[in-house]
């Protein structure tokens, strides 16, 4: 009966040696990084107008609405249709806002993983190119 070194899949399984070492020390850190970015991501804010400025949400990178904002004197109550009109653009604004937020945490989280393709073994990395 042989002995496999390493075991589980590919030699995986096993304790990190020798190129296994750096890569492993190279993932934790990236699982570091990911981990305070999301901390941060918590804390910023994105801000979207909608209506030109009658509507502004703020909204964090975790898509946590923090405030909407009204401007009344943007809006033509005399219109029967003001309400819907508000509804509308309501709608339009934490679409956007959330959109915003969704692309700026993308842009955080591909800034810290972006070089991972580089370090998998055996064309692996073409799962995230």
């Amino acid at each position: 009966m042989s002995k496999r070194r390493g075991g589980g899949f590919g030699g995986f399984g096993g304790p990190p040696s020798g190129g296994n070492a750096g890569m492993m020390r190279q993932i934790q850190k990236m699982q570091e990084d990911m981990a305070k970015a999301q901390e941060a991501l918590a804390e910023e804010t994105v801000e979207v107008q909608a209506g030109g400025g009658a509507i502004t949400i703020v909204i964090t990178g975790h898509q946590r609405v923090k405030s909407i904002t009204i401007k009344p004197e943007m809006l033509d109550t005399s219109d029967p249709e003001w309400a819907s009109d508000l509804q509308d653009l309501l709608v339009v604004a934490v679409n956007q806002a959330i959109e915003k937020s969704q692309e700026r945490a993308a842009e955080r989280m591909e800034a810290i993983t972006g070089n991972l393709s580089g370090m998998l073994p055996g064309g692996l990395g073409g799962l995230f190119g």
